[in-house]
């Protein structure tokens, strides 16, 4: 096929348009050949819809099929595949198994051609613009506070007083037990800095710390707790809010969604489990779908527009095609 000088011509202006913005992107991570990839298809979609400046970047594992790479390519997003990150050996039975490969989300602190970045689970939504984030002060680690209400937290003793960081007021920290805990972060969604000195020292600690029950979770909150920054849950509302606090939620100024209690994963969605049948988990999920199934927000039919012309996704595709432009490739694993 002949190069379009034109097209060529857009498609780098656009390229250097780009890369003249400050290098920051928004990164996710995926394992496994499962149905995961549907919630980072929607995750793209939505950053469009909202539209955001930045990429996506999506941390793969080797065992994602090369289908599912295609389908993340073929909306837009920038796929890095890295190894897989393990506890100490031998000792990954004191975390829930379906924890233990999230721990190779460290890698992303590896992306050091990225200045910051805004780490988004796979389950997560966004339905406001929130490239704000990244103009906030370097130097910290910004996430939202967890709740401890759940059972799955019932193997600490936050649990068994009925204290939580989400009403501190309602049941007091008793002195016989210490210190009252430091402020404890969810890991769906956090600003960070990629660093290699950070990224060598997290693979170094790791080495030597025991998993806990929520694995990367607990060692991001133990690694990062002097430099944690809580900001407003609007930016990683986690669904059982609603029903444990929804004093502290006012849902129409949510700006991003957690889709990750039992049973709300939008495309594997019934509403028979606990909780499921609410009216607001309806109406979110709904919205999930929407932008999902919305074929507007396809990265095939966004057009990339410049100053006084566009060019569609197929034009830009077929001459980075043409310019030999490699659309994924592998991370350096660095350990």
């Amino acid at each position: 096929m002949a190069l379009n000088i034109t097209t060529t011509k857009t498609a780098v202006t656009s390229l250097v348009k780009a890369a003249s913005l400050p290098r920051r992107a928004y990164v996710t991570f995926l394992a496994g050949n499962g149905d995961y990839v549907k919630g980072v298809v929607g995750l793209a979609k939505g950053l469009r819809k909202v539209k955001s400046k930045y990429p996506l970047v999506v941390a793969i594992l080797p065992d994602v099929p090369e289908d599912h790479r295609t389908i993340l390519v073929e909306q837009g997003c920038i796929v890095k595949e890295i190894e897989p990150v393990y506890p100490p050996e031998n000792q990954t039975q004191f975390a829930m198994a379906y924890y233990v490969i999230n721990y190779s989300k460290l890698r992303i602190w590896n992306f050091v051609e990225y200045s910051k970045m805004v780490y988004l689970d796979g389950d997560i939504q966004v339905f406001e613009n929130i490239d704000h984030l990244f103009d906030m002060p370097n130097g910290k680690f910004y996430a939202v506070m967890d709740c401890f209400c759940e059972k799955t937290w019932s193997h600490t003793p936050q649990y068994k007083i009925g204290y939580c960081q989400q009403c501190p007021d309602k049941v007091q920290w008793p002195a016989k037990l210490g210190p009252k805990p430091p402020l404890y972060f969810n890991a769906g969604m956090f600003v960070f800095e990629p660093s290699l000195s950070v990224y060598d020292e997290l693979l170094r600690k790791l080495k030597i710390t025991p998993p806990t029950p929520f694995a990367e979770q607990d060692f991001l909150n133990m690694f990062f707790r002097e430099i944690y920054k809580p900001i407003p849950p609007i930016y990683n509302l986690v669904l059982a809010m609603l029903w444990r606090h929804p004093e502290n939620i006012e849902l129409e100024k949510v700006k991003v969604v957690h889709y990750c209690a039992a049973g709300s994963k939008p495309w594997r969605f019934t509403g028979t489990e606990q909780n499921m049948d609410r009216e607001d988990i309806k109406m979110l999920v709904n919205k999930w779908w929407d932008i999902y199934n919305d074929e507007s927000l396809d990265y095939k039919n966004y057009v990339v527009s410049g100053e006084d012309e566009a060019v569609s996704w197929q034009q830009f595709l077929a001459a980075l095609s043409e310019a030999g432009v490699v659309h994924h490739f592998s991370a350096p694993s660095a350990a």
